[in-house]
This record gives structure tokens, sequence and C-alpha cells, in this order.
């Protein structure tokens, strides 16, 4: 008996010996393929505590080698932010950027998202140089950009820039924005030219304007333009153009808008207010860039023209 106890005494040390010199299983690697663990490390990244929610979309195919596309949003109420990454095909890697084709303009992509076809219009048609301005009739920011947009545009380039509006309401901080920006798309249906008046006024007015007043204050606009007050009101009142307002709302999200005013000048996102003396630079460059490159201004597919089967 005790020979055996002895024996499997010897073979429990044995076995403790040998326990002890195996190392332990090595945990599970993190990999950023992994939508949970991707999630986790982004959080952190930007401080996005749990009232945020997050959205991690399927990995795709992207333009940069060895490294899948995934896209990141995040929203919280009314305001949303989306982030486009990187991840190398292990999961190891995150590259958080923009790609650049060297074949292509810079803002290629941007470009092919800014649709200005019957949008509000002011400047030369086919002009070198397109400025599309996302705005917002409440803000005060916007007022004071659209301002140095009308008083210097047309004066410095008479011929060379075209500026076009785009309506991108504020809803959760600005009441009345939404019904302002309905408003200006039934001005402008009833007559083009009237649209600017309207933006030039409702921007000097706004200071004035409640959600109570706003439609009272754009009838008596109207009347002074010599505007159809009684299709204007019945467009307001049935909303008939909020789906233009929609649709330019899509599209700022779609180009990253989640600041006002924005511009985007041939392409280039200027997401803050800018002076008209850095503004005027900008234009310099891209009309004298523009004598050789052609890649952009109204020939890139800014198209206001109606399509026809007709030779231009």
């Amino acid at each position: 008996m005790r020979s055996f106890i002895s024996g499997a005494l010897t073979l429990f040390a044995a076995a403790a010996m040998v326990a002890a010199q195996t190392p332990p299983a090595a945990a599970p690697k993190k990999t950023a393929l992994d939508k949970a663990a991707f999630e986790a490390y982004v959080r952190h990244l930007f401080v996005w505590g749990a009232p945020i929610q997050v959205k991690v979309d399927d990995p795709k195919p992207s333009q940069l080698p060895g490294f899948v596309e995934v896209k990141v949003a995040a929203s919280a109420g009314n305001a949303s932010q989306e982030e486009t990454f990187y991840v190398s095909k292990d999961g190891q890697k995150i590259v958080r950027g923009v790609v650049f084709d060297v074949a292509n303009n810079p803002f290629k992509s941007d470009l092919d998202k800014l649709k200005t076809q019957f949008e509000p219009s002011f400047g030369t048609p086919g002009a070198t140089v397109v400025v599309v301005v996302f705005s917002d009739f409440q803000c005060p920011y916007c007022r004071d950009e659209a301002k140095m947009l009308r008083e210097n545009i047309l004066s410095a380039y008479p011929k060379q820039v075209r500026v076009y509006f785009k309506e991108f309401p504020l809803d959760a901080i600005h009441p009345w924005a939404r019904m302002a920006a309905i408003a200006g798309r039934c001005v402008f249906r009833q007559n083009a030219a009237s649209f600017w008046d309207y933006h030039d006024w409702i921007f000097d007015k706004q200071a004035d304007i409640t959600p109570e007043t706003l439609k009272a204050k754009v009838l008596e606009f109207a009347a002074s333009k010599k505007l159809d007050t009684l299709q204007l009101g019945s467009c307001m009142d049935t909303r008939a153009t909020e789906a233009d307002v929609n649709r330019t709302s899509a599209e700022a999200r779609a180009l990253g808008v989640n600041s006002l005013p924005t511009l985007f000048i041939n392409g280039r996102k200027i997401a803050a207010q800018i002076a008209w003396p850095n503004l005027r630079q900008i234009i310099d460059y891209e009309i004298e860039y523009q004598k050789t490159a052609k890649n952009a201004g109204e020939d890139c597919g800014c198209d206001f023209k109606l399509p026809s089967p007709l030779p231009n």
C-alpha cells in the first residue's frame, strides 16, 4: 500500500511540475473585424459614452490595398457623426483618414455627391468656380456668411463664380428654420429670381421672426414683391416643398456636413465660417488651377441645363 501511495504522489508531483512549466493559454487576440471590439475601441477613441448610439457597418472593399472600409455612425438625439476607418485584413491595424487617388481631383468623391441642377443660384452659368452653400435661415453664422457672399462675389467675380444655395435646417435647435426653408422653396417654385430677395430678406429679419409670426411675415414680404400670396400660403400650409428640403438635408448628411455654414468650393469642403479675404484666396487659386486642370467648376457634372438630345 505504501508503495502505491508513494507512486501516486510521485506521479502527482510530476504532473504538477509539468503544469507549472506549461504557459497559460493565450487570450484570444483582439480584432477590429469584431464589431463589439471595434465599437468599444472607437467609443474610447472619441469619448462616446453610453447615451450615444453607435452603429458599426459591415466591412466592404476599399481603395486601400490590404484594408477594408468600415463606416461608423454615432448619434444622440438630432446630432450625428459619421467616421470612415480602414481596417487591415488581419484586423490588427486601423487607419482613420481619406484615401486619395492621384489620377483624380482630390475632391472628386464630394463633387460626385453635389447636385446643383435646378437649385437656387446666382452668378455666371458655366463658371470656373462653383460654390455650394449649405445653410440654415435661423443660424446667425449663416446670416453673416450669406451677407458676405452676397456683397462680394458678384462684384469681385462677375463671370468666374457661381453660387448655389442648399437648405439644411437644424430642427433640434432652430424651431422655425424648416418652415422658413419650405417657404423659400415655395418662393423659388413661383419665381426663381425672387428666391434671392427672400434669402436676403429673411436673413436680415432673422431676429424679428418667431415660429408664430413666420408665415404672416413671409406673406407680407411676398406681397411687397408682387408674388401670388394665396399660392404661397397654400404651398406653405401643405408643406409642398418639404421634399426638396429633405433632399438637400440628406445630401448634406451624405457629405458629412455637421456644422453650419458649410461651403464646398469646387468640391473643397470649408466646414466653418470663413472671412472674405480667405475665401477670395481659395477662389483665386481655383481660377488659376482650373486653367489647366479643368476638373471642377460647372464642367465637372454640375450641369444646370435641361437634358436634350440636341448638341449644345
